[in-house]
C-alpha cells in the first residue's frame, strides 16, 4: 500500500468504455441484513448500514441506480456465480474466495472476535473453548474457522442462518459464544447489556466488493470508485457514522492501491492506475 496519491496516470480505457456502455442500466447486489452496523433491517422496512451507505454511493457515482436484494449469507456468492448480482455488497477476501472472484481494493478491515454472555467469565484464551459450543453464520468465514479449529481446540460448531440467530444462541444457552466480525460483536455489546466481547483474534483481513471473474472492467470500475471515496474522505465519515469511532491510523480507510484488488490474493492487479474522481 502506498500513501494517496498525487500524481495522475493513465486511467483504464477497458473500464471507462464500460462504465458508459452501461450507464443507462441498474446495479443489482445482495447482503446480509442481519449484519448490525454494516447492514441491519430497518423498521420501516428496507435496509440500513455501513455496507448499505457505502453501496449506494458506489453506485451513484458510477451513475447508476442501485437494487438491493436481501439474502441469507450463504446464498450471495452462489448468487453472484449465477449472474443474480451484478456484484456484492462487501465481503471478506479470502484466498479460497479469491479463486472464484475478484475483488476491489479492501476498505475496512476486520478481525474475529468472540461474543458471551455478561455473566459468563471473561475467555482470553482459545484452550478456555475447550467443550464449548460456539454459534457461527453459516456459509461465512467464520463457520470454516470453526470447522478447520473444532478438533484443535475441542469446539463444537453450530451453524446458524445469520448473525443474529448465532448471538440469540449465546442468549438462550444453546451456546457459550458467537463468533463473528469484531465490529458485529463490539455492536450487540453496546445494544444488548446481557452480553459482551471476549476473545479478539487479529487476522489482517479486509472487506472489499467482489464481482464475478471475468468482470474485470467491473471490478475496475469499482475498485476506482473505492478509491475516489477514500480520497475524498466519504469512506471515513461513513465509518465513523456506523462505527461511532474514525479509523484508526493504520486503517486501510487511510491509504489508496497503486493497482486493483487486494495485495498478495489472486486477481490483484499491480499495475498503476490514476484516480480520475469527479
Amino acid at each position: 500500500m502506498t500513501a494517496i496519491p498525487r500524481t495522475v496516470l493513465a486511467v483504464s480505457l477497458l473500464a471507462t468504455a464500460w462504465a458508459s456502455a452501461s450507464a443507462q442500466s441498474a446495479f443489482s447486489t445482495g447482503l446480509d441484513a442481519t449484519f448490525p452496523p454494516m447492514s441491519m433491517s430497518k423498521l420501516g422496512g428496507g435496509v440500513e448500514g455501513y455496507f448499505v451507505d457505502v453501496s449506494q454511493e458506489v453506485a451513484r457515482r458510477m451513475g447508476r441506480k442501485l437494487n438491493v436484494e436481501v439474502s441469507s449469507f450463504s446464498g450471495l456468492i452462489p448468487g453472484l456465480a449465477s449472474g443474480k448480482y451484478d456484484w456484492l455488497a462487501p465481503t471478506v477476501a479470502t484466498r479460497e474466495r479469491a479463486a472464484n472472484l475478484l475483488f476491489t481494493e479492501g476498505f475496512v478491515n476486520t478481525d474475529y472476535q468472540f461474543l458471551v454472555k455478561k455473566s459468563d467469565p471473561e475467555i482470553t484464551a482459545l484452550e478456555q473453548l475447550k467443550g464449548k459450543r460456539v454459534a457461527i453464520n453459516k456459509g461465512s468465514i467464520f463457520d470454516k474457522w470453526c470447522a478447520e479449529n473444532s478438533a484443535r481446540y475441542g469446539l463444537g460448531c453450530d451453524v446458524y442462518d445469520s448473525v443474529a440467530d448465532a448471538i440469540q444462541a449465546v442468549l438462550s444457552g444453546r451456546a457459550n459464544a458467537a463468533l463473528a466480525n469484531d465490529f458485529a460483536v463490539k455492536w450487540a455489546g453496546k445494544q444488548n447489556p446481557l452480553v459482551k466481547p471476549a476473545l479478539l483474534i487479529k487476522t489482517g483481513q479486509v472487506f472489499a466488493i467482489s464481482t464475478r471473474k471475468t468482470e474485470v472492467a467491473l471490478r475496475d470500475q469499482l475498485s476506482m470508485t473505492i478509491k475516489c471515496m477514500k480520497q475524498d474522505g466519504t469512506l471515513a465519515k461513513l465509518h465513523e457514522k456506523w462505527l461511532g469511532v474514525p479509523p484508526a491510523a493504520d486503517s486501510v480507510i487511510r491509504s489508496i492501491d497503486a493497482g486493483h484488488g487486494v495485495s498478495g490474493l489472486e486477481g490483484y492487479d499491480a499495475r498503476p492506475v490514476s484516480l480520475q474522481c469527479s
